[in-house]
């Protein structure tokens, strides 16, 4: 609002935040695998003892 809008991000900014997305968006993937198979785990876990 005062001042303008602040300069676009530098090409290595921008590099930087794609880097990040892509290892958050990995993170994530990974942490629904582990969430949709943890009940198949624990039953066969259960089943064994």
């Amino acid at each position: 609002m005062f001042g303008g809008p602040p300069p676009p991000p530098s090409k290595q900014e921008l590099e930087a935040a794609e880097a990040q997305t892509a290892s958050d968006v990995r993170w994530t993937a990974a942490a629904c695998l582990v969430l949709y198979l943890s009940p198949f785990v624990i039953e066969y876990t259960r089943k064994l003892v």
